[in-house]
């Protein structure tokens, strides 16, 4: 048997009897439950103006970010279209010595053929010359050159003393600009042995 019975308690906890509470006790108990609960009610409070500061702050970053995004995208916009605008302005002022080099040879009522010739190269010079500050580039593949579908397009095909599937002649010149074909060269390719 045990030394201990189970009428006999050893617990030295104070009021572990089960014993009520005096009112003194009860009231400087309930007096510590409602400090705390003050001083719960005071933190959260405390967090409650903290969440609500942070939460004003976020929502202004978020509306000025938001029109500054509307902006920038206003701005792109509107640089885009001037950019387009003024390509097609500088393409246009560039050909303008070209129309002026053409009425001026026209203009001569009794020019020679070598005056007429000379005249033209001139101004074919100098057509070039405008769309190549423009990146305006011929496609003129020599004879021999692989066929390529994207740069070239084969008009007809012809037996050669060459490599099948290459350029035999050029009809036409293509043209790309910014590495993007205008107009494909219209050529003669090789017929397949």
């Amino acid at each position: 048997m045990s030394s201990h019975s189970p009428d006999h308690r050893t617990d030295s906890t104070p009021n572990a009897s089960h014993e009520p509470m005096s009112p003194e006790e009860l009231e400087a108990a309930a007096a510590a439950n409602a400090h705390d609960a003050e001083t719960q009610l005071e933190q959260l409070a405390t967090e409650l103006a903290a969440l609500k500061a942070q939460n004003t702050e976020l929502s202004d970053q978020f509306l000025r970010a938001k029109a500054e995004v509307e902006n920038i995208r206003r701005r792109s916009e509107d640089e885009v279209s001037k950019a387009r605008k003024f390509a097609i302005d500088s393409f246009a002022e560039s050909l303008l010595p070209v129309a002026d080099s053409l009425e001026a040879g026209l203009a001569i009522q009794e020019a020679t053929v070598q005056q007429i010739r000379e005249g033209a190269e001139a101004t074919l010079k100098q057509l070039h010359s405008a769309l190549a500050r423009h990146k305006v580039m011929p496609i003129a593949p020599a004879a021999g050159e692989k066929f390529d579908p994207h740069q070239h397009q084969a008009i007809s095909v012809v037996p050669a003393d060459q490599e099948p599937n290459t350029v035999v002649s050029v009809l036409q010149k293509g043209y790309s600009m910014a590495e993007r074909v205008l107009r494909p060269a219209l050529v003669t390719v090789t017929a397949p042995k």
